[in-house]
């Protein structure tokens, strides 16, 4: 199936897709779930190997982990507006 037909379908049958937007969230929540995983588990192993500089690394593991938490909020936007 196209996107555009998924569009056209949706625009001429909401009622009948109205719980797909929940289900739209928790594939887009899958992904960013995935990257914090990541990116703790690195932030970790980074500190495990060199803990003189825990400071930097857990700062920018913190900002990696708000970046990717960005693109779950995005997610649950977008089902939101489509």
């Amino acid at each position: 199936m196209s996107l555009a037909y998924l569009a056209q379908e949706a625009a001429t049958n909401s009622d009948k897709i109205k719980g797909y937007g929940a289900i739209g969230y928790g594939l887009a929540a899958i992904g960013p779930g995935i990257g914090v995983g990541i990116v703790v588990g690195k932030g970790i192993e980074g500190i495990a190997r060199q803990p003189e500089l825990s400071g930097q690394i857990r700062t920018n593991m913190f900002l990696g982990i708000a970046l990717t938490e960005a693109l779950a909020l995005l997610g649950l936007v977008a089902g939101f507006i489509f």
